[in-house]
């Protein structure tokens, strides 16, 4: 994710990135905080953010309180906030 300070002083941006679980077999928040990162830019200046995704920003406690990745569709959002995101779907095949 590229973010870009477009005003005149420096500034900070808090990058988020949330998931949402398309199919899972208990029921899962519609978006997910799953990651974070604050930046500061001077004016003009442009940074990319990067985010890993990994077993820990997938998983969540199925029924039997066991920490699990199911086989299935995310959506992973990113942006500045948990409204103007931009979004990519991210497949996680069976083992």
């Amino acid at each position: 994710m590229n973010v870009t300070n477009t005003g005149k002083v420096r500034g900070d941006e808090v990058a988020q990135l949330y998931i949402r679980d398309e199919v899972s077999s208990v029921t899962r928040p519609i978006k997910e905080l799953r990651g974070f990162r604050r930046i500061s830019l001077n004016p003009g200046e442009t940074k990319t953010v990067e985010f890993s995704l990994g077993f820990e920003e997938l998983s969540f406690l199925n029924r039997d309180m066991h920490k699990v990745v199911e086989p299935g569709t995310f959506k992973i959002m990113v942006g500045g906030n948990s409204v103007d995101l931009i979004d990519t779907t991210l497949t996680v095949a069976e083992k």
